[in-house]
């Protein structure tokens, strides 16, 4: 006989009240100042919590934009992988894969460059920070699904084509050079480099 799942109590139920309140104010206070212009304090007053029990759920301002930054990342996979399915073309299913994630990172774009930044240089035992690493993942894997519909790619070659897409994208959104361009000149870019990867 399966086991009744059990209720969740009510210490879980404010931890995840917490943090979602974190994530709230976060996201609302990055968007609108730009994460090097919000104080941990500003966050705490906005969800209403002591900075101390902040610090319990993000040690640090860089934990709490992955922590944010995330939650977006992951809307923008899903839908990326949902555009790509109908699409035969690989060059076209793979753009359709990476235009989300770019629009998401460039809603912000100093964000967007820091969150960058965190996942390359933050560390790597923190929580959001290792979420943040397994959509680099997801998003390679799902990239690598779509060049193996090409007979010619194999999975070891599909996985390590994705994994220099990856790179592009990264490169792309991140670099100072191209701070000022929009998100369609990103998307250009990339899809001009992706292109001369694919088997022809």
């Amino acid at each position: 006989m399966a086991l009744a799942p059990q209720p969740v109590g009510r210490r879980e139920r404010n931890k995840q009240n917490k943090l979602e309140r974190i994530t709230a104010a976060a996201g609302e206070l990055f968007a609108e100042h730009g994460v090097d212009d919000v104080t941990t304090q500003q966050i705490a007053d906005k969800a209403d919590i002591g900075t101390g029990t902040l610090f319990l759920y993000a040690k640090t301002k860089g934990e709490l934009l992955l922590l944010v930054q995330n939650s977006s990342y992951v809307d923008a996979l899903v839908k990326g992988r949902a555009a790509a399915e109908d699409i035969p073309d690989a060059l076209d299913a793979v753009m359709a894969i990476v235009r989300p994630v770019v629009e998401c990172n460039r809603a912000q774009i100093d964000n967007g460059r820091t969150y960058l930044r965190e996942i390359v240089f933050g560390d790597p035992e923190e929580p959001y920070h290792r979420d943040a690493l397994a959509l680099t993942v997801q998003t390679e894997e799902a990239i690598a699904t779509v060049l193996q519909r090409d007979q010619r790619a194999s999975p070891s070659d599909a996985a390590t084509l994705a994994h220099i897409v990856s790179a592009i994208m990264f490169i792309s959104m991140a670099a100072t050079i191209y701070i000022t361009r929009s998100v369609d000149e990103i998307l250009d870019d990339i899809r001009s480099q992706v292109r001369v990867l694919l088997p022809h």
